[in-house]
């Protein structure tokens, strides 16, 4: 029996490889692109990165900030059009989880939009007055 289904293909094993006459062969960097591997967890790196990246807290100002940073605002809004240089430093929330960033930004105020409570810059940024923490500038030095 064991030599029954030794030579089983025998008469097939030397032949020459069949080829298409309709079809071209096929390319080995095609072929090889069949076999390659696919994503089957699209986005899941992407889901990890988000979820390590970290955001900061929103801090919570006391009524004495609030009240200097006023101040800090009104001075600002009675020297327009002078050109003083000005730091802001606001919040950002993240779109996307809790928390956000704290940014900065150095330049001289535009106008500050009382209807709409924002601070424009020269530059065309538009700071909620909300969200400011810190308010830095020559002007405010004694």
């Amino acid at each position: 029996m064991k030599d029954q289904y030794n030579h089983k293909y025998d008469d097939i094993i030397n032949l020459p490889h069949p080829t298409s006459k309709k079809h071209p062969r096929m390319s080995l960097y095609a072929r090889a692109a069949q076999f390659s591997p696919f994503a089957a967890l699209t986005g899941h790196q992407a889901a990890i990165k988000e979820t390590v990246r970290q955001t900061d807290a929103k801090q919570v100002l006391s009524e004495e900030v609030i009240a200097e940073l006023n101040k800090k605002l009104y001075l600002i809004t009675e020297t327009i059009g002078t050109q003083q240089m000005v730091e802001i430093t606001y919040f950002v929330p993240d779109a996307k989880k809790d928390g956000g960033a704290y940014i900065t930004c150095s330049g001289c105020v535009k106008k500050i939009d009382k209807y709409k409570h924002t601070v424009v810059m020269t530059d065309q940024t538009i700071i909620p007055i909300e969200q400011i923490s810190n308010i830095e500038g020559e002007m405010f030095e004694e």
